[in-house]
């Protein structure tokens, strides 16, 4: 929200208290818990642990925020949550981007004590930030979540892209550190002379084979476990897709070259900027965060891009914005840019 008047300023003061406790509902599964059967707040402190007062008062918080509503026999969840929430994505999703905002919240305590801080808020905090390519590397719970939550919300943009992306001449598609392989299936369901294999790691290659079984894909989509960013990658390829998945090195770039058949292309997908300090209103909040662990943090200009591609010996063809199809923060601010071997 933008402040207006005197009680938006304090309404924005205390939103803090109404983020935790919305990620706190999403983390513990409140809503479908009411979507299943109404409680009151003595219920819903029994179902879920939660001392009693505490449970109340966190319920009338979140009614406040037009997220539950009184009803007869207790609580429920409000037409906005079903359509925001419920309805929008699973249970597991949800309870993935909330645990993930959980972890990252820290980074943002005693703000104004730390903004002054020279290095990593987390250093001086003691504490050391969260590292998810570790995490969902060591984890193939974490994985399974991790990549088909990644799935659920990059379903709109993988359908726009596969719309818009010029696929003529293309038989055999990389999508490199595709993940579920979201795009790459969505390109599939619309040019049947198309293959695809995903190239991530092992344990995001494992949950991506599932998702595409479960759309009987599994036949035109292959998912090749690798870190390719210090390993080879498989060769022959009409298009290599690198879509939000970087680094943007000139020698990833020189790498995916070599494996693209003549006349190749590579298309990049991915939140650049017009310019240096300047932040995708997609990303500000990530922007911000990031700049708290790192001070020098910057998003990469499409103007950088396009001269590491043309220093790596491509020939950049194009650069577009893809529109965005839902109003979603990360549905927008997506630049497109194709290169020709």
């Amino acid at each position: 929200m933008k402040a207006v008047t005197a009680d938006d300023v304090f309404d924005l003061m205390d939103g803090y208290l109404t983020s935790a406790a919305l990620n706190a509902a999403l983390e513990l599964g409140l809503f479908w818990l009411l979507a299943e059967q109404r409680l009151d707040a003595a219920g819903v402190a029994a179902a879920l642990g939660i001392p009693a007062n505490r449970c109340r008062y966190w319920l009338q918080l979140l009614s406040n925020a037009g997220l539950l509503e009184q009803v007869s026999g207790g609580y429920a969840p409000s037409a906005t949550a079903r359509t925001a929430i419920l309805e929008a994505y699973s249970q597991e999703t949800w309870a993935f981007l909330a645990q993930e905002a959980r972890m990252r919240f820290p980074i943002i305590l005693d703000l104004a004590q730390h903004m002054r801080e020279p290095g990593s808020v987390w250093t001086a905090l003691g504490r050391t930030p969260p590292d998810y390519f570790a995490q969902i590397a060591a984890s193939p719970e974490r994985a399974r979540a991790f990549t088909r939550m990644l799935y659920e919300i990059h379903l709109d943009y993988a359908d726009e892209l596969a719309q818009v992306l010029d696929m003529s001449g293309v038989e055999r598609l990389l999508d490199l550190g595709g993940g579920s392989g979201v795009v790459s299936l969505a390109l599939l369901r619309q040019y049947p002379q198309l293959s695809a294999v995903v190239a991530d790691i092992p344990s995001v290659c494992e949950a991506g084979r599932e998702i595409a079984a479960e759309q009987a894909m599994e036949q035109r989509i292959t998912y090749h476990a690798v870190d390719y960013v210090q390993e080879d990658l498989p060769a022959g390829f009409d298009m290599v897709l690198q879509c939000d998945a970087g680094p943007y090195s000139e020698a990833l770039f020189q790498k995916i070259r070599a494996v693209l058949n003549s006349e190749g292309r590579l298309i990049i997908v991915d939140h650049f900027v017009p310019a240096e300090g300047i932040a995708p209103p997609s990303c500000l909040y990530w922007a911000f965060q990031s700049a708290m662990e790192n001070p020098k943090s910057t998003h990469i200009t499409t103007a950088e891009i396009q001269a590491r591609l043309t220093r790596a010996g491509y020939q950049v063809l194009s650069e577009s914005t893809l529109p965005p199809r839902a109003v979603l923060r990360w549905s927008s601010d997506w630049v497109v840019i194709e290169a020709r071997k």
